[in-house]
């Protein structure tokens, strides 16, 4: 630990030349099953505001393609001496200064924020990794802020954490998470895009979005759309050597499927922060039920506050997350 706690506060330029693509990013809707105009259509963008396709939230996973690395940086560019496959992305946050939009050229800098220990149970000591990745345009203006936190266990962790997420406040990974949506899948449902912040109540609950009946091809297709290549997510043997059950989705997968409450609730440009806490694997032939409450929304700059929870089709929690959007004041 003395060695990783000497690297604390370092940085370095991690993602160079992140060009925003369209069809990059009608692949990345595609992928986290977002049919939504919006991403791939400049007429149905303009309508709704944009004057250039926009992408999805959790797009910026995208940067880690190995076209968008300085020469010898991997990943978040420190070597920290994790053994990959047991290396879990435990938590994801994103604060957004704007939306991402086609045309967009980013660079990517990185500091390791902070490092520590935990006992975690049967996923025996785990050691925590938070990097900080600012993303800055063209005319160096923050463009979006990126907190990632990625945990090395000392072996294989059973449906307790996908990519792994647990972070320093989060519940021992050993716990159980409470049946959220009683062992049922319900049937999708859409609301209005909300706008003004007089529209919206704490406890109003949001579009529900559904995603039965999974496959390994969509895990194969994100990994294709973001560049998360583990062969842990897609090789049968290799998923099985390392202690798994089987193949297991992408934490941002699910991340990704859960966005889509907040963006088709309250519009993409509205959107302030998003993150997610993994607590559960997804595995072929699982479903994705992914819902969100206002929590908070009587400020006075018109923000209101989300808790988000995507469950699988038994009721056990994949992740829990939330958002923050900024509505128009009457």
């Amino acid at each position: 630990m003395t060695d990783l706690e000497a690297m604390v506060g370092d940085s370095k330029v991690t993602v160079e030349e992140f060009r925003i693509e369209p069809g990059k990013v009608e692949e990345f809707a595609r992928s986290i099953t977002e049919t939504d105009p919006v991403f791939r259509d400049p007429d149905a963008a303009a309508d709704r505001g944009f004057d250039r396709v926009p992408a999805p939230l959790t797009y910026p996973r995208v940067s880690r393609f190995p076209r968008y690395r300085p020469e010898d940086v991997e990943m978040y560019g420190f070597d920290l001496g994790f053994q990959p496959e047991y290396v879990l992305h435990g938590e994801q946050t994103y604060e957004y200064e704007r939306p991402l939009q086609v045309g967009d050229v980013l660079t990517g800098t990185t500091t390791l924020a902070k490092v520590f220990q935990r006992e975690g149970g049967r996923a025996g000591t785990m050691t925590f990794a938070v990097y900080e990745t600012e993303y800055r345009d063209e005319n160096d203006d923050l463009v979006l802020t990126d907190r990632a936190t990625a945990i090395e266990t000392s072996g294989a962790v059973q449906n307790d954490a996908d990519d792994g997420e647990e972070s320093d406040d989060s519940s021992d990974a050993d716990e159980t998470a409470a049946v959220a949506n009683g062992g049922q899948v319900p049937e999708p449902d859409s609301l209005e895009t909300v706008s003004s912040v007089a529209d919206v109540s704490v406890g109003d609950t949001g579009p529900t979005v559904v995603v039965e009946d999974l496959e390994r091809k969509h895990f194969v297709k994100y990994a294709g759309a973001s560049g998360d290549f583990n062969p842990i997510h897609y090789d049968e043997p290799y998923a099985r050597a390392a202690g798994n059950e089987s193949v297991f989705g992408q934490g941002m997968f699910t991340a990704g499927v859960a966005s889509r409450v907040v963006t088709n609730w309250f519009g993409l440009e509205s959107i302030d922060s998003f993150g997610v806490r993994f607590q559960s694997q997804v595995f072929p032939g699982d479903s994705i039920v992914a819902t969100g409450e206002i929590v908070d929304g009587e400020s006075d700059d018109g923000v209101v506050e989300v808790d988000l929870e995507a469950t699988n089709q038994h009721g056990e929690t994949l992740l829990t997350g939330s958002a923050t959007a900024t509505l128009e004041e009457d």
